[in-house]
């Protein structure tokens, strides 16, 4: 199975509890890659995902199935060619626009599961990942927020969260979906841009059960459980936001202690990666 990753060097933490949850519940071999680079706006600077991480992450993978794989790739170049000028400063930052590169690199294969480092597996995804994409751009889950108050069709709920996306980079490159999504986030400046674009431009998308991309109450059934922010009614309306790398907020504000064992793995994994920095 092929997965997929984006972002800076902040990603560590996140991608590294992912890429651990995935090697725990999946005994097939995984290729997967990892697009970061080295970004400039008028304010900030972003550095890309360190060559350690994916290296020692690699060795995870292989101790799993010999036949795995991770991969780093440097789009810095590629990025600066087609700079999504309209929302380099926006309060999400442009990595959350690099996975609309991904037809454009062609190491990627024409099936690929993308995922936030805020996602972790609970659960096998085989089943998810090996499913029909015929006549399909991608496969994602509804926003659960945002599908009651944004529309791009006559259906009542349509809007899709990024978070969790199986891509067919096999028709998205033979009909120019992420082309024109680029396009729209160079010219238009706009709310979560990647995730934007993709439900505004989409024609070709199948919504799926929100088990594969739980942003709100994990359940038995659940096999991908999304870290967003949520709101909260008690004592006072607010919002909160938990993280998998902040582990005493996942126990005393989710109360979730199901991912203590692939808590201490990951900080036996970062310990790793600082001696080797």
């Amino acid at each position: 199975m092929n997965v997929l990753y984006c972002g800076d060097a902040n990603m560590a933490d996140g991608l590294i509890i992912s890429v651990l949850s995935l090697l725990k519940n999946s005994d097939q071999p995984l290729s997967i890659y990892v697009l970061t680079a080295q970004i400039k706006d008028n304010k900030r600077k972003f550095q890309a995902l360190p060559d350690a991480v994916v290296n020692i992450l690699n060795k995870e993978a292989q101790t799993k199935n010999p036949d795995s794989s991770v991969t780093r790739i440097d789009i810095t170049r590629l990025f600066q060619a087609h700079l999504p000028v309209a929302n380099l400063n926006t309060m999400y930052t442009p990595y959350s626009m690099l996975r609309l590169f991904s037809d454009l690199i062609p190491e990627l294969p024409d099936r690929i599961l993308y995922l936030d480092t805020d996602v972790v597996a609970r659960r096998p995804f085989e089943g998810f990942y090996e499913q029909s994409l015929q006549k399909t751009d991608f496969v994602g889950v509804l926003d659960y927020y945002g599908r009651w108050f944004f529309q791009h069709e006559l259906k009542i709920f349509d809007y899709m969260n990024s978070g969790v996306l199986l891509l067919n980079l096999k028709e998205i490159r033979r009909d120019g979906f992420f082309e024109r999504c680029r396009k729209l986030c160079t010219a238009r400046k706009m709310i979560m841009p990647d995730q934007a674009a993709l439900n505004k431009l989409t024609r070709k998308k199948r919504i799926e059960s929100s088990r594969f991309n739980e942003q709100h109450q994990v359940q038995p059934a659940t096999v991908f459980q999304h870290f967003t922010t949520s709101f909260k009614f008690f004592p006072l309306i607010h919002t909160l936001t938990v993280k998998p790398w902040q582990i005493n907020l996942v126990h005393h504000e989710l109360k979730l202690h199901e991912y203590d064992d692939l808590f201490a793995q990951y900080k036996q994994v970062l310990r790793r990666v600082k001696e080797t920095a």
